[in-house]
Order: structure tokens, then C-alpha cells, then sequence
């Protein structure tokens, strides 16, 4: 079994070693792609996501997918070879968060890739048996990955509060980003802003359904958003970035009585957001934690939707590059858009 250790700020070690029965209730995986995240991204960077300090040497890695090698004693339903997405939360079910539904609220979650927990920059992992779903015909191992990113994409706009016909506003746009604006357009949004620094990535944003594709180096975004929509701005702002001030932006783009949905993880402790704007226009700021319930959804719509969502994976790197690949997604080269680790 290999395993990609981040063990300091830009530096992996891959190390091997004999993987272990599945025990009880375990399915044993062999993982075959992983997608790079941009929380662990922030790992990478920064050695923080936000106020949580990364703990080295730790296993990133929450976006896979894999064939099932193995399974433990009382696992009914999977067989070797099974194609299956990988759940990267186990939940307890049980705490007050649980039993509301509120699953990726849980008291006692274990999310794999953060804190103690190894994440799926492995080639061989063992997980309780609900951490796998299968995958449908038709959708591919590498664009699978997007199962996770898809999901948060659409419990962001569990806040969103969207009608027919209303206008939005999206930060950022890399895959959460882009899929975001897809999201939109599939609900009906009249009228999508896309904002983003990186040229490729104001054209994925466009290739999604972007009506509007703004350059935060070359003009004000939040003026540009303003004078667009004769002072009003708009209903719904979606930060996917919360970086070099997007979070400000969205305040003062947003409509009175909107609201802004913040996606993204700022890497400040405490970031600066434009208070006053938001009370003078009564506008809620929602923030998202990961996803909840939304994961069948999300691979509906890629099984429905291949050659739609497909694009966004754009590199596809074997896991002894791995610290290659992350350099090269931080310095957004050569067209980067979904960076997937190939590890089978």
C-alpha cells in the first residue's frame, strides 16, 4: 500500500507499507482517483485551513473513487471489482446534529483527510461499508471524483433561496466555483456573474453557463456587478474563493434583501467582512459546511450530464508526482482546473 504523506508545508513523502484486513463491517478499496481539494490546497499553501493548524505528517484526500478488493465479515451487497464513489465522513448518527438530519454537523464526525483521521491519498484503504455508493454506468473513475465538490455545490445553494429569473453573483471560479454556476443555470437563474483572476478559469466559468465573466485585476468586481444591474446588484452572492478581499466584494454586490452564501475557507483566523453593508440591506451571511444529504443528487447529475460536468477534470497526475501536481494547481498552470491523483 503506498501513501502520500504531506509532512510540511509543500512536501510529500510516499511511503508503502502492507495493507490490513478489512475488520468487521469494512470494505476493503482499492482507490483509483482522488481529487484535489482546495481545503487541501490550504494544507499545502499555508499548513492551516483557516484557524485549524495543519498537524504533520497527515494524509489529504476526500474526492475519490475505487474498486472494492475485499470485504469484511457481515458486508452484504459488494463484491471484488465493484465500482464505488468513497464517502469521506463517517457520522455517528446519534449525537443532537445527527438525529436533526444535520449529519455534516456531527458532534463526533471523523472526516477523512482532517486531523487524525488518513485521508484517500492512498491506493489501498479499508471503510465502514456506508462510506461506499456505487457508480453508474457511464461515469468514468477520474471525472467520479467530482461527486464530493458537485454535492458541496449544491448544498451551497441550499441557502440561496433561488426563484426564477433572479440574478447571482459567483467568486471564484475553480471547480466549486464552476459547478456552482452550473448549478445555477440548471435552477433557473436569469442572469449568472462570474469573477475570477485566472483567464482559464473565467472560461470554464463561461463554458458552464456564465452570462458574465468579470476580472477582478482589470476593474472593481462589485462596481462592474453594480452598474450591471442598475445599482440593484444581486439576489444571491456565492464566494467560492474568500480571497483577496471577494468577501467584501460580495457584500457590497449583493441586493438588499439578498443574501451571500460564503463556499469557500477563508485563510485568515478572523476575515474581514463589510458589516454595514449587510445590516443596512437586512442580508443574511450563510456559511457552508461541506455537504448534507446531497451526494445522490450529485451523482444523478453525472451520470445524466458526463460530457457536461467532464471538462472541469483537467489533470490527471500518477501520486509519486503528487507534489508536482499541488504546485502546479497553487500556481494555476498550464489550464488547471479539477487536478485529479491517479493512484491505480
Amino acid at each position: 500500500m503506498r501513501t502520500a504523506q504531506l509532512i510540511a508545508q509543500h512536501r510529500f513523502h510516499v511511503t508503502e507499507a502492507a495493507p490490513a484486513d478489512p475488520r468487521p463491517g469494512e470494505i476493503q478499496v482499492r482507490v483509483h482517483f482522488c481529487g484535489i481539494c482546495g481545503s487541501d490546497l490550504h494544507n499545502f499553501s499555508e499548513g492551516s485551513v483557516g484557524d485549524t493548524p495543519s498537524v504533520y505528517p497527515m494524509v489529504l484526500g476526500h474526492e475519490p473513487t475505487g474498486t472494492v478488493l475485499k470485504t469484511g465479515a457481515g458486508v452484504t451487497g459488494w463484491q471484488p471489482g465493484d465500482r464505488a464513489f468513497l464517502e469521506p465522513a463517517i457520522y455517528c448518527y446519534h449525537c443532537p446534529m445527527c438525529r436533526t438530519g444535520r449529519h455534516n454537523l456531527c458532534d463526533n464526525i471523523r472526516f477523512l483527510s482532517a486531523g487524525p483521521d488518513p485521508g484517500y491519498f492512498r491506493d489501498v484503504v479499508s471503510v465502514p461499508e456506508h462510506c461506499l455508493v456505487p457508480i453508474p454506468a457511464g461515469v468514468g473513475l477520474a471525472e467520479g471524483t467530482l461527486f464530493e465538490p458537485l454535492a458541496v455545490a449544491l448544498h451551497s445553494l441550499q441557502f440561496a433561496d433561488l426563484t426564477p429569473g433572479v440574478s447571482a453573483a459567483v467568486f471564484g471560479c475553480g471547480p466549486i466555483g464552476s459547478l456552482t454556476v452550473a448549478m445555477l443555470k440548471m435552477q433557473g437563474v436569469r442572469r449568472v456573474f462570474a469573477v475570477d483572476p485566472v483567464a482559464h478559469r473565467r472560461d470554464l466559468a463561461r463554458a458552464m453557463g456564465a452570462d458574465v465573466v468579470i476580472d477582478p485585476a482589470e476593474t472593481d468586481p462589485s462596481k462592474e456587478i453594480l452598474a450591471a444591474t442598475n445599482r440593484r446588484g444581486v439576489e444571491t452572492v456565492l464566494d467560492c474563493v474568500t480571497k483577496d478581499g471577494s468577501l467584501e466584494h460580495a457584500c457590497i454586490a449583493v441586493a438588499k434583501g439578498g443574501r451571500v452564501v460564503a463556499t469557500g475557507i477563508p485563510s485568515e483566523a478572523r476575515p474581514a467582512i463589510h458589516f454595514h453593508e449587510l445590516r443596512r440591506k437586512e442580508v443574511p451571511l450563510y456559511n457552508v459546511r461541506r455537504s448534507n444529504h446531497e451526494t445522490h443528487l450529485a451523482i444523478e447529475l453525472l451520470a445524466e450530464r458526463p460530457t457536461f460536468l467532464g471538462p472541469v477534470v483537467t489533470h490527471r497526475s500518477p501520486l509519486d508526482q503528487i507534489e508536482r501536481a499541488f504546485s502546479d494547481l497553487e500556481a494555476y498552470k498550464d489550464g488547471v482546473g479539477k487536478s485529479v491523483i491517479q493512484l491505480a
